[in-house]
């Protein structure tokens, strides 16, 4: 039986990926400070702005926006592509833990929290299905010569898609491989 399974990665530039390192980062820092921290932290990216927002309980503290600037420089986000960390709006929209939430975490319970359906195979050193690890080295390559000066015109935000064909359970060919990474000056 012959199937195409795609799937598709996006480079640290990509906003949905900004979006995750800024929750990531606000995440990690209050856990270094406070082990105990329940973080619900979410972030929204668009043009010359990123909100960051949730309900937070914790007795550390995060200085938002030199996170938030530091993450973008990092990512490559200077004055030639538009948006940049040195210019752009932080809003901070992060408040205390609703005592109700609070309540369910604080006894045993799991509050709000959500969960996370995956799986693990044996296709890739990874544990991962082939065409996302294919799409995640692509993406992690264009930035790299990116950041190298080696394709001097990409920009931050970029996005592989891989398909591959599979025969049964066995990956037999890449089909197709789409990339875009740009940048606007």
């Amino acid at each position: 039986m012959k199937r195409f399974r795609t799937s598709e990665s996006v480079t640290e530039g990509h906003p949905d990926k900004i979006c995750d390192q800024v929750s990531d980062a606000v995440l990690d820092d209050l856990i270094r400070q406070d082990a105990n921290s329940r973080v619900a932290c979410e972030t929204f990216v668009t043009v010359g702005l990123i909100i960051v927002g949730g309900e937070i309980t914790t007795t550390g503290y995060v200085d938002l926006p030199v996170t938030v600037r530091k993450l973008l420089k990092e990512i490559g986000y200077v004055h030639k592509f538009g948006f940049c960390y040195e210019t752009c709006s932080i809003l901070n929209a992060i408040g205390k833990q609703s005592p109700d939430i609070a309540q369910g975490v604080d006894v045993g319970g799991a509050g709000d929290q959500g969960s996370m359906v995956g799986y693990a195979c044996s296709e890739t050193p990874e544990l991962m299905p082939l065409p996302i690890s294919l799409a995640h080295r692509i993406t992690r390559q264009l930035a790299q010569v990116r950041k190298e000066g080696i394709l001097t015109y990409l920009g931050p935000d970029g996005k592989a898609q891989v398909t591959v064909e599979y025969e049964g359970n066995t990956p037999v060919r890449v089909n197709s491989v789409v990339i875009a990474s740009h940048h606007t000056e």
